[in-house]
């Protein structure tokens, strides 16, 4: 028998920390937010089904066993944070770089 997913919601505190609650059935959260639809569309077909909320982003796939909804505010910001950071540049050794020259 699989293993029911948690469902994860991810907020914004009063003074800007994240702030997470986990429900372990999707009518837990159904108590506090209005489902508007259901994800019929999501390239992980494992959410396909899923609810969809007012005023929720998701769901996103977290793990493998946890889905996420965010509001709109920490999705934005972490969307930004994340495209914000840039991959160190590595540069080749220069013993490296000596055989490949030497090679040609």
């Amino acid at each position: 028998m699989p293993k029911e997913k948690t469902i994860r919601v991810v907020t914004r505190g009063k003074t800007g920390e994240l702030r997470t609650r986990d429900y372990s059935h999707e009518d837990d959260l159904m108590k506090m937010h209005t489902q508007i639809g259901v994800d019929d569309c999501s390239t992980d077909l494992s959410l396909r089904g899923l609810p969809v909320f007012r005023g929720l982003i998701g769901p996103m796939p977290e793990s493998k066993d946890i889905v996420r909804y965010e509001t709109p505010e920490v999705f934005e910001s972490l969307t930004k944070e994340w495209g914000a950071v840039t991959p160190k540049r590595r540069s080749r050794s220069k013993s490296t770089r000596t055989r490949t020259a030497s090679a040609k």
